[in-house]
């Protein structure tokens, strides 16, 4: 008997049937990062792309990063945006999970085709939609508060940084916001309701019972939500790039991910900015390591 286990055990077909997915993943991410990565250490420009070989250039690229102003100041606007949107988004998408398991039917089907539709609507036809409502001439916000007996006849909104993130933040929270309320709705719906009922009868409000039984059930589910939040935040690109072309001064409404294009493709400094990439790879980690922890320890306990 003891022998059978062993064959089993040793057998190579787990392995072989596993190394497709491995290579295919490999060549997939494993060759444009170690790609990136040696980028990163030579001066590649505009002269490399017609045949010139690469200089190397050893850690010249991250030397001259640590003493840009500019790049730390792109940095701290994106990490500053990257965790307001996370958090609104949050917000809202956990609230209207919460709001959804106390509609009607009818109503709920309503609420949940519209988030559909937002989530599937594509980036560019919507942000379409967005920069005619934020028009400084014929916008639909500006009409409406100026109704409204607020002085906002022409007002410029991409062309002032505070008004542009206020823009990008109202769009990137649009689309993001489906995505978490139908996961947390989806796990809600696996939230025994003896639990709450015991709460209940035992004299917990509403309050109480969403800090100590609804949270606590849900959590896992929040951490891997709240965790993808951050990482697609951080790396936003199209919502800013378009809106900077339709307006706005990308000097300063740059973010990381608009800041390494304009500094690869706009500048041709390739070198530089796979090396912005790579300390944005980093800054990645450094955020999210955090809830990488905190769920590793949960399952751990369980």
């Amino acid at each position: 008997m003891s022998g059978t286990t062993d064959t089993r055990r040793s057998t190579p077909l787990p392995y072989a049937l596993v190394l497709p997915a491995l290579l295919a993943l490999a060549l997939a991410l494993g060759y444009p990062l170690v790609r990136q990565v040696v980028l990163s250490f030579q001066d590649f420009g505009l002269a490399q792309q017609f045949g010139r070989p690469p200089e190397w250039v050893g850690l010249q690229n991250y030397r001259d990063l640590v003493g840009d102003g500019y790049l730390w100041r792109v940095t701290l606007r994106t990490i500053l945006f990257c965790l307001v949107n996370a958090a609104v988004t949050m917000l809202v998408g956990v609230g209207l999970a919460l709001l959804m398991r106390h509609m009607a039917r009818g109503v709920r089907l309503l609420v949940q085709t519209g988030l559909l539709l937002a989530w599937a609507m594509p980036v560019v036809a919507s942000l379409t939609v967005w920069q005619w409502l934020f028009d400084t001439q014929y916008g639909v916000v500006n009409y409406l508060l100026t109704g409204l007996g607020l002085d906002y006849a022409g007002h410029p909104w991409l062309l002032r940084p505070l008004s542009f993130f206020f823009v990008a933040t109202v769009i990137v929270v649009w689309m993001s916001v489906p995505f978490v309320a139908f996961t947390v709705y989806a796990a809600l719906t696996q939230l025994p309701e003896e639990m709450l009922e015991a709460a209940e009868i035992d004299g917990a409000g509403a309050r109480s019972r969403f800090r100590h039984v609804v949270v606590p059930t849900i959590r896992p589910v929040l951490l891997v939500v709240g965790l993808l939040q951050v990482i697609w935040d951080l790396r936003v690109f199209t919502q800013i790039f378009l809106l900077q072309e339709a307006g706005g001064s990308a000097r300063d409404t740059n973010l990381l991910g608009t800041y390494i294009y304009r500094l690869g493709i706009g500048g041709g400094e390739f070198g530089m900015s796979a090396a912005v990439a790579m300390f944005m790879l980093v800054l990645t980690v450094v955020l999210t390591a955090p809830y990488v922890r905190t769920m590793l320890r949960q399952e751990a306990e369980s």
